[in-house]
């Protein structure tokens, strides 16, 4: 018998908790919740969910510094919910590691079909064992474990980020799109500024260490490309 996916809900609202997990439910999927920021932490866990719908402002711990302690132990898919539709809380959402970012009210159908294109994708990925791990010069990418080596020494980034390293990275010296990259990454659906690639290729930037064999460089007015530096 096949493994029930988990979803753990994190939200004040009740009425929230109820929808969707009537439709969750009938999706086949197991769903916990959770009403108070400072109790999601310890349900993630306890209960080891396969994906967190988290919202921003929660009673007592905001989503964001929930989100952000959730990304520093573990690559599980993150969808924000949130009342607040500006580009800034969109940007910083994608920026702590979340996988999605959804402005309420929303459609639960919505919800459903926003987590089919996560496990999806992730599906995607573990099917690909043998395209998963990259060596380039002292950098190593393995994308089934979210994992970044510089000199065998780990550099933290969010699952997003390590996907465009390793999307670029097997194509190294190719020129990719903002548009290529939230088609690969985000996925054709995604409804945000195309600024979220440029956010992200900034952290990746700051991130990846000045040793690195791998430099990201812009092309302008086209799009980014990723070199083998010093090869």
């Amino acid at each position: 018998m096949s493994h029930k996916k988990l979803i753990l809900i994190a939200d004040d609202e009740v009425a929230i908790h109820d929808s969707l997990r009537l439709y969750l439910q009938r999706e086949g999927y197991e769903v916990y919740s959770v009403f108070r920021g400072t109790d999601v932490m310890e349900a993630f866990q306890r209960m080891r969910p396969d994906l967190v719908i988290l919202d921003i402002m929660m009673p007592g711990r905001s989503g964001t510094e929930v989100c952000a302690e959730i990304r520093a132990i573990s690559m599980t898919p993150v969808i924000i919910l949130t009342a607040k539709g500006e580009e800034a809380d969109r940007l910083l959402g994608f920026a702590l590691g979340a996988d999605d970012y959804i402005v309420k009210p929303f459609s639960p159908r919505e919800i459903v079909s926003r987590i089919r294109v996560i496990f999806r994708r992730i599906n995607s990925l573990e099917t690909a064992q043998e395209k998963n791990e990259l060596q380039i010069g002292n950098t190593r990418i393995n994308l089934s474990r979210y994992e970044v080596c510089v000199d065998g020494e780990k550099v933290v980034f969010s699952p997003k980020e390590v996907e465009i390293l390793h999307l670029m990275a097997a194509h190294l010296n190719q020129v990719f799109t903002r548009e290529q990259l939230l088609d690969s990454i985000w996925g054709f659906d995604f409804d945000g500024d195309s600024r979220v690639v440029d956010t992200s290729i900034k952290r990746i930037r700051k991130k990846l260490p000045e040793y690195s064999m791998l430099a990201v460089r812009s092309v302008y007015g086209v799009g980014y490309k990723i070199e083998a530096a010093n090869a």
